[in-house]
């Protein structure tokens, strides 16, 4: 007869998540994963597979944590101003989880070499276009030219890698600022 799982997958799976965006997913141990998530070794990889099933788990929790605001972003009607309302939304749901750490996602992207890990940055590229679509149709709400919208959001995702690496440094007033000055003659 199997065992039953004596914890809550979504609680150390959060917890993991934490972990990854601390430490990183390169400088994070099945051991510190173990401390961490309060399971032992054998259960992740019952549950999980590897490391790496941990990580890519990790990622989704992410995903769900951060649709609150991609939601409205997606339900949005007011073009640029609803992608500078996400900008500044991405800023406050940052600190909220994390203490200013920056992004999971931009953060494993910075650390990991693509042909590393494949299916890793397989679905971090995946979480990345899905927000870069948002922009496009937030983008699509406004007069500009067709063929200069996928430049304006590569544009603006560019932008937004770069605030989630610099809310790791600035402080709140020149993470504000910056913002102002990317949206400044959008």
């Amino acid at each position: 007869m199997a065992r039953k799982k004596q914890y809550n997958e979504q609680v150390v799976i959060e917890k993991a998540m934490a972990l990854f965006w601390r430490n990183g997913y390169e400088n994070t141990s099945v051991r510190m994963l173990e401390k961490e998530m309060g399971i032992n070794q054998f259960s992740i990889y019952a549950s999980f597979g590897n490391k790496q099933g941990v990580f890519l788990e990790s990622i989704k929790c992410y995903r769900k944590q951060i649709r609150q605001i991609t939601d409205i972003l997606e339900n949005g009607k007011n073009g640029i101003k609803d992608i500078k309302d996400y900008f500044f939304n991405f800023l406050e749901f940052s600190k909220e989880n994390a203490c200013y750490k920056g992004c999971l996602v931009t953060n494993t992207v910075s650390e990991l070499k693509s042909e590393e890990n494949p299916l890793i940055m397989k679905e971090l590229l995946f979480f990345s276009n899905e927000i870069k679509q948002l922009f496009v149709r937030s983008l699509k709400q406004n007069d500009y030219e067709e063929v200069l919208i996928d430049k304006k959001a590569n544009f603006l995702m560019n932008s937004l890698l770069g605030l989630s690496i610099a809310s790791k440094v600035y402080n709140t007033k020149e993470l504000e600022e910056i913002i102002e000055m990317t949206f400044l003659n959008n």
